[in-house]
């Protein structure tokens, strides 16, 4: 991993010294027990406790362990793994409690993986699940990776930042944007709240220094029938953090919900000579 890492306060080489990260300035950063590195600098924190919190991790992670969102898992090793090469150099960023990347190691068996997420919570969630990755407390618009080192970035269901995602790729790599279509879990909408706002039509974004390589549709149904499960899907939106009490006390007593997930893939490939 020491030829992918960078110190997140001077951009010097990041390499191991014991259980801790030192660049050549002596800027050090301790592997926490749990087996992530917090490289996250104060002046890059929205907030003091940044990202998604300990209990909605969890809910996150007792959920797609039941295999609810498999389906995604399995479009994006069908969409990335027969175009990346043998012992690939894989991102993922917004990585949450890591389902998704570790689902695509898993499957590639080699190559070496990044999870970053700003949550601290998320990452140690992330590096308990998977020990043979590297998980990082960083910012995915302030990426501790060097220039030009990565075949694969993902963005699954997280804040884009394009820019920042052709920085770290290597002329030719790819970057996979996971996002939720417009009429994603309109069930768990109608049961939170009181009136739908229609979205606006969706545009496929276009993104300097990259090519569209390919764009997919996916719909499967959401059967929750297990107790909590409206609550934890729910937990895991950005519904989140605007519903009303009233609409969380709903989700929270739903006992079962029949729903239909629609998420939108797109891959794109960094022009060979594009790279900055």
């Amino acid at each position: 991993m020491n030829e992918l890492l960078c110190c997140p306060l001077c951009g010097g080489d990041l390499n191991w010294a014991g259980n801790a990260l030192k660049c050549p300035k002596n800027h050090c950063f301790d592997r926490a027990r749990q087996g992530y590195v917090n490289l996250l600098p104060v002046t890059q924190k929205h907030s003091r406790h940044p990202g998604d919190t300990r209990d909605m991790v969890a809910a996150r992670k007792e959920f797609l362990d039941q295999g609810y969102y498999a389906p995604i898992a399995e479009k994006v090793v069908a969409m990335t793994a027969p175009l990346l090469p043998g012992e690939p150099k894989v991102l993922d960023a917004g990585c949450g409690e890591g389902y998704y990347m570790t689902f695509l190691q898993q499957r590639l068996r080699g190559g070496q993986f990044v999870g970053v997420d700003i949550s601290k919570d998320a990452v140690r969630y992330a590096a308990v699940r998977n020990k043979e990755a590297l998980w990082l407390t960083a910012s995915a618009a302030h990426l501790p990776l060097k220039s030009g080192c990565l075949d694969l970035a993902m963005s699954m269901f997280a804040l884009s930042a394009p820019e920042e995602y052709r920085r770290v790729l290597k002329p030719g790599g790819l970057y996979l944007e996971v996002t939720a279509g417009r009429e994603h879990l309109l069930a768990l909408k109608s049961l939170i709240y009181s009136t739908l706002t229609e979205k606006a039509p969706q545009h496929t974004p276009e993104y300097p220094g990259f090519t569209l390589e390919r764009e997919e549709k996916l719909e499967f149904p959401v059967v929750l029938d297990r107790e909590g499960d409206v609550a934890r899907l729910l937990s895991m939106t950005p519904h989140f953090w605007r519903v009303t009490k009233e609409g969380a006390q709903r989700a929270a007593q739903a006992q079962s919900l029949r729903d239909m997930a629609q998420v939108w893939f797109r891959l794109y490939r960094v022009a060979e000579k594009a790279q900055i």
